[in-house]
């Protein structure tokens, strides 16, 4: 079992920035892709970005690509999403997610995750 706390989260003004972290405890996490995943009030749940084990395949929705950044320390088992020049609509509950099947290639797709944090609120204001 893997478990994931998220924080970070908070009311931020836009063009801010927030940098949001994800903790895993139990089983190591150091051959699991991670991904971040959101989802505001109406919506479905939509992913963000994604990392493979090693870090050297990071994956972006095009929503975000260029203002966050996905990044992991597998040491300190912790996964980070820096998000800069935020904008309202990226108001959202944040999640993190673990991907338990050895060395994935941090595809975007919910289906592939099978650990996920209770989620941390990101408030834009306009």
């Amino acid at each position: 079992q893997v478990q994931l706390v998220e924080s970070g989260g908070g009311l931020v003004q836009a063009g801010g920035s927030l940098n949001l972290s994800c903790e895993a405890s139990g089983r190591p996490i150091g051959t699991y892709a991670m991904a971040w995943f959101r989802q505001a009030p109406g919506n479905r749940r939509e992913f963000v970005a994604s990392i493979t084990w090693s870090g050297s395949i990071t994956r972006y929705a095009d929503s975000v690509k260029g203002r966050f950044t996905i990044s992991r320390d597998n040491a300190k088992r912790t996964v980070s999403l820096q998000m800069n020049s935020l904008k309202p609509e990226d108001t959202a509950v944040y999640y993190c997610a673990a991907d338990s099947k050895p060395f994935g290639l941090a595809h975007p797709i919910n289906q592939e995750y099978d650990y996920w944090g209770q989620g941390t609120q990101v408030t834009v204001s306009s």
